[in-house]
């Protein structure tokens, strides 16, 4: 299919465009939920699941994560826990510093 560009008008032209940017978003998503099918595909034959393999999940709802389990618990208030990721909670240094390990505080 070829396409004299030089015949066209702008209107005509900015009407290609628009046209072939949809096609492009319409034909990335095709190719991006293909992709996904292939490897729940390969996923399931070797008896997994896709989101057990990456610890996503896929679907409704995916980008809604889990919360990560509490590592650590502070000994002086066991309500109190930190994942180990993030910032340091303050009870976590105050006990660091008072002289406990890290180790000390591990639930």
């Amino acid at each position: 299919m070829a396409v004299k560009l030089e015949k066209m008008s702008r209107s005509e032209l900015e009407k290609l465009r628009n046209d072939v940017d949809k096609a492009i978003v319409d034909l990335r998503k095709k190719e991006k939920q293909d992709a996904l099918a292939a490897a729940q595909k390969a996923a399931a034959e070797f008896g997994f699941s896709l989101e057990e393999l990456t610890g996503k999940r896929s679907g409704k709802g995916a980008g809604k994560g889990t919360k990560a389990e509490a590592k650590y618990l502070n000994p002086e208030n066991p309500t109190q826990t930190w994942t180990g990721k993030g910032r340091q909670p303050n009870w976590f240094k105050a006990a660091v510093s008072g002289g406990k390990s890290a180790d000390d505080l591990l639930i």
